[in-house]
């Protein structure tokens, strides 16, 4: 079993991480500049992942479905499997990037956003941040760092599905396992405010990642070793 001090990738992913928050503290950023990092590396995980289906060799349909039927495990299956899970993660990504746009455009020239309260009416004001051009080579180096660290992943995960009988099913559902918590973890973290509060909760976020990363791992050993 690969352990903790020898997983490359996990270290590779965790100095992403780490160079996210150290960008934050930095360049004070606010939480739509600090959402973009992850943002793209959410795209980056549902590349790898679609990726990874169009290459399983033998697996298995156990308890997957389409359209409340089950499915042999076929060519065909892989192929309308991996397709279907790039639209709707790619559906749920454009709406995601729509929000973060929009949350741009609607702060003032401080970064700020008026956000009221539906319950009381009480107008609080929430710092998203201006994006600049220093900040989109930040974003850039940023998103070659997350790619490098999920494709030393994704050739781990290969490697582990050419020796077993994956379940497609399974595969499929396992980058929202990873991409929900530490997306909820930090939105959830800036409804508190102020900007070590947000490095705090990006901490978290990275506590996140490297847990499911350690357990997407350890569940494909555990298979393997079947």
């Amino acid at each position: 079993m690969t352990t903790l001090a020898h997983d490359r990738s996990l270290h590779a992913i965790l100095a992403a991480n780490i160079a996210t928050i150290a960008a934050a503290l930095l360049f004070g950023w606010g939480l739509g500049q600090l959402l973009w990092p992850y943002w793209i590396q959410s795209v980056i995980i549902g590349f790898y992942a679609r990726r990874r289906m169009l290459m399983l060799q033998d697996f298995c349909t156990e308890g997957f479905k389409v359209n409340n039927r089950p499915v042999a495990p076929t060519p065909e299956t892989r192929k309308q499997t991996a397709n279907f899970f790039a639209l709707h993660y790619g559906i749920f990504h454009l709406f995601y990037l729509f929000f973060l746009s929009a949350f741009a455009a609607g702060s003032d020239a401080s970064g700020n956003l008026a956000v009221t309260n539906t319950s009381t009416g009480e107008v609080s004001m929430l710092h998203i941040g201006q994006t600049d051009g220093l900040d989109l080579l930040i974003y850039l180096a940023l998103g070659i760092g997350f790619w490098l660290s999920h494709r030393a992943s994704h050739r781990e995960h290969v490697q582990a599905d050419l020796a077993r009988k994956p379940n497609i099913g399974s595969l499929m559902f396992l980058p929202y396992l990873r991409i929900i918590p530490m997306h909820l973890t930090i939105i959830f973290g800036a409804v508190l405010g102020g900007g070590l509060a947000l490095v705090f909760f990006a901490a978290l976020k990275t506590a996140a990642d490297i847990a499911m990363h350690r357990v997407e791992h350890r569940w494909l050993q555990a298979v393997k070793a079947l």
